[in-house]
Order: structure tokens, then C-alpha cells, then sequence
């Protein structure tokens, strides 16, 4: 027997276990692009099967989660008069408009809102999992139609960052170690569940001041906007996820650059927030919110954005101030760092697009 082809066995046997890994992972076919035979081609499609396996599990495991905590789920409206991101300073999102038995109102951006309403009725907590309605143009980032996991409870923005990192890691730990096989299906690559897992909940933490200067001020990661605050692009929040080897929570943002609800620190000119970078960027935000009447007025003369629509949550101050704190994690974003994927497009069952009719 020739020794040298003795020696190149482990090698050949490498590169051919190689290729059947690569054999054995399901691509997406991205049917959606063709809205009309979509739904034909993704109940034959294992991508659609395995997806749809992954949202009922997020579903189960997110229940189990905040129940563990003592937290209850709410049942609340998709329809709004008071969006949470008007338009105007902070805002970063279009509200979708309808008209409903001939009353203009708005689908739901985020029913943070009632969450703070529901949490007055329960000092435990709060949470749903319930779609979020958002007008921009759809891309790899971003989808019209989305769903939200989302909880307000009594607290500050510490204990907020706390439960969303204890939460996310949860979910991680229960794919890695549960469900390896039907994640294996999309990628041979686990080490971005394994680095979460290992930090425990200990997810670092970075002030969005001292990420400027980490980035080096450099105009490929910071934008300077006409209102005198910097923003962080999206690849900006790909290379602090690049700098920090995994996910890292971007805290105090500009006051200006966030919605009105959000409280101001002690710290001029900043806020009480939180954005959880992963995978493609934000995954997940937080957020303290102010305590008190006084507080929610000033922030809205701030961003030029009318009271009226905002008595009630102003009254609500008013008549049980609380400082209470929540986050909002989209479902599908975090689908597309648990399979390593990068269009957000695919992590859907049934794509819904601005102006199209599309059915079922």
C-alpha cells in the first residue's frame, strides 16, 4: 500500500464531510419576489417549514421566559391614535394611516403605550408578542409587516437591559442546545450562538459617546444630522458587532435623536436607551421612560410634535406616575442572527408589501 495516499485519506475524508455539510444546508429560494405564486412554491419549500418551526418555538419559549418572571401577557388592539413615533425629531419610522369606519387612525408601530397603561394594571410586568405595521419602503433590513416581542416593566434602564439580555440568551440557549439540528439546517456556523451562550447574560456595554470615539469620528460609521446630533449608520453598528466579536448593547443615545417617551439622563443632551447590536445590527431596543407629566410635555415641545394626540398618556403620568422601563425585540431580526442569514425578507411566511394586493 503506497504510505503517501495512507496520509492524504484524512485529508480527502475532511473535504468530502465538508461538502455534505454544505449538501445538507437549505437555501432560501426567495419565492416572495413573485407575490402571486409565493405561497404555491412555500408549501413545498423546507426553508418555509423550518422558518415556521422557528417563529412557533420563539413564540413558546418567549411565554415561558417572561412567565418565569412573573410577567402576563396582554391582549391589545393593532389599531392607534397615538402612534409612538410621530413624525418629526426621533422618529425613525413612518406610521402606516387607515381609515376605519371613516375615522383616520393608524395600525400599529409599537402598542408600547398600552403596554405602560396595561402595567399600571399589573406591577409585575407586562409583555405580548403582536405584529408591528411600519410605512417605509421594505429592503434586506427592513419588512412593511413585523412582529414584535415586546415588555414594559417597573424599573430602570439597568433592569431593562438586564431582562432583554437574559431573555435573548434564553432563546439562544434553548436553539443551541435544543434545537441544533433545525438550526444546522441553515448553517454549519454555530460559534455566533456559542459567543452568546458563553457570556451569560453579561452582554458588554458601550455609551454611544464613547463609541464615536472608538469609531474615530470616521463619516464611513457617524453621520452628523442638521440638528446638531450624530447618528451611528448601519455600518457602524456592523463594526462595533465586528470590534466587540459579537453583540453589544449601544447605550445613551442623543436625547433628540430618540422618540419623546424616552427619558433624558443625568447627562445633558442624552438618553436612557439602549440598542442590543446583532447579527445585521439593532435587533433589539430599550428604553427608560419618563416618570412624570412635566417630563413628556417638555420632550414633545422639544421634537415639535403636537399634545394632542397625547393627553391621555400625559393624564396617565398625571394620575400614577411610574418609572418604568421596556424593550421591543423584532422577532424577525433575531430570526436572522439565529440562522445566519442576511435578508430579513426570508424570515417571513407571507411577504406583505405597501400597495400591492397580495394573497392568501
Amino acid at each position: 500500500m503506497n504510505s503517501d495516499n495512507v496520509a492524504e485519506r484524512p485529508i480527502i475524508n475532511e473535504v468530502i464531510d465538508r461538502k455534505n455539510q454544505f449538501k445538507n444546508i437549505i437555501r432560501a429560494k426567495q419565492s416572495w419576489i413573485n407575490h402571486k405564486n409565493h405561497f404555491e412554491s412555500a408549501i413545498f419549500d423546507p426553508w418555509y417549514k423550518s422558518v415556521t418551526k422557528i417563529h412557533s418555538i420563539i413564540s413558546v419559549k418567549t411565554s415561558d421566559f417572561f412567565n418565569s418572571r412573573g410577567l402576563l401577557p396582554v391582549l391589545l388592539p393593532v389599531t392607534t391614535g397615538s402612534i409612538s413615533s410621530p413624525m418629526g425629531l426621533g422618529s425613525d419610522s413612518m406610521p402606516v394611516k387607515i381609515n376605519l369606519g371613516g375615522v383616520d387612525t393608524y395600525l400599529a408601530d409599537s402598542m408600547q403605550f398600552l403596554l405602560e397603561y396595561a402595567l399600571r394594571l399589573n406591577d409585575k410586568g407586562v409583555y405580548y408578542i403582536m405584529p408591528t405595521f411600519r410605512g417605509e419602503e421594505q429592503d434586506k433590513r427592513h419588512l412593511n409587516q413585523f412582529y414584535h416581542a415586546e415588555t414594559e416593566i417597573i424599573g430602570s434602564l439597568p433592569d431593562v437591559i438586564e431582562l432583554a439580555s437574559s431573555y435573548v440568551t434564553y432563546l439562544c440557549d434553548h436553539f443551541l442546545y435544543s434545537e441544533k439540528t433545525l438550526i444546522s439546517q441553515f448553517t454549519n456556523n454555530l460559534n455566533h450562538l456559542e459567543k452568546l451562550s458563553n457570556l451569560k447574560g453579561k452582554i458588554p456595554q458601550l455609551k454611544f459617546q464613547d463609541a464615536v470615539k472608538l469609531l474615530e469620528d470616521n463619516n464611513q460609521y457617524i453621520n452628523n444630522t442638521e440638528h446638531g446630533f450624530k447618528k451611528i449608520t448601519d455600518e457602524g453598528e456592523r463594526k462595533l458587532i465586528e470590534l466587540f466579536d459579537g453583540p453589544v448593547w449601544l447605550t445613551h443615545f442623543p436625547s433628540l435623536s430618540v422618540p419623546f417617551y424616552q427619558a433624558n439622563s443625568n447627562e445633558a443632551g442624552y438618553s436612557l436607551t439602549a440598542d442590543l447590536l446583532m447579527g445585521i445590527g439593532e435587533t433589539l431596543g430599550a428604553g427608560e421612560r419618563n416618570t412624570y407629566a412635566e417630563d413628556v410635555i417638555t420632550n414633545l415641545k422639544d421634537r415639535n410634535v403636537s399634545q394632542d394626540e397625547y393627553d391621555w398618556y400625559i393624564r396617565m403620568r398625571e394620575l400614577m406616575p411610574l418609572r418604568t422601563s421596556g424593550f421591543g425585540m423584532g422577532i424577525e431580526r433575531f430570526i436572522l442572527w439565529l440562522i445566519n442569514h442576511d435578508d430579513i425578507r426570508d424570515c417571513q411566511l407571507l411577504p406583505r408589501v405597501h400597495g400591492e394586493d397580495i394573497l392568501p
